[in-house]
């Protein structure tokens, strides 16, 4: 079996919300409605998003993280949706769909490689914009839970994120003792110190806060 990550840049209502923030949405599709989770601030605008989109039956909430059943599916409300395509090529899909800054992530698993290819091309030609995040050849699964990958515990960070967190790590920031500064930083993604210190603190945070079960004794 064979996997990919597409990206499709500002496909649909809860992508658009997303972006200029840094929030990010988990959907679980149930056919008669979606459960989403939320986090990353920006809560109340993507959940007015929501209501717009297919209305709100049931949420719990507190700052900056959110949890929502849905009135109704997603899938009845927008046209050329990603499962049209994968049908077609034989994909499926892996949920949750993901959506952050301005685009949606699916994990698309193919018996075929060329299926996966197959579906891309149909993605572009037909007007997507969609990018391919990563792929992996299964050859196995675990033994206590099949297909699961770093995905499903990783958290999403914003890209501006992504850029400070790689560009610290590769400068040898975390090194003892360490080979940088966070104001050479700053310099070499070509913003303010202080912003660049903010968007290695909430990736850092992210990221601690994600694996600190997985770590505990």
């Amino acid at each position: 079996m064979h996997e990919a990550t597409f990206r499709i840049e500002g496909d649909g209502a809860y992508a658009a919300a997303t972006a200029g923030t840094n929030a990010r949405v988990e959907l679980w599709c149930n056919d008669h409605c979606d459960l989403l989770y939320v986090a990353g601030g920006a809560t109340e605008a993507i959940l007015a998003h929501v209501r717009e989109a297919v209305g709100v039956q049931e949420r719990l909430q507190r700052p900056e993280e959110l949890v929502v059943v849905t009135a109704d599916c997603l899938k009845r409300h927008e046209g050329n949706l990603i499962e049209t395509y994968l049908a077609r090529h034989d994909c499926l899909l892996l949920p949750p769909l993901r959506y952050a800054d301005g685009a949606k992530s699916c994990r698309v698993l193919a018996l075929d490689p060329t299926n996966l290819t197959a579906c891309y091309r149909d993605l572009l030609d037909d007007g997507f914009s969609v990018s391919v995040e990563r792929t992996r050849e299964i050859e196995t699964v675990t033994h206590d839970a099949p297909l699961l990958t770093l995905d499903g515990v990783l958290p999403d960070l914003s890209a501006r994120q992504r850029e400070t967190l790689t560009t610290a790590h590769e400068r040898g920031y975390y090194e003892i003792p360490r080979r940088t500064t966070t104001a050479e930083i700053a310099a070499a993604i070509g913003v303010e110190r202080r912003t660049a210190e903010e968007h290695l603190r909430r990736a850092e945070n992210k990221l601690v806060a994600a694996m600190l079960e997985y770590v505990r004794a």
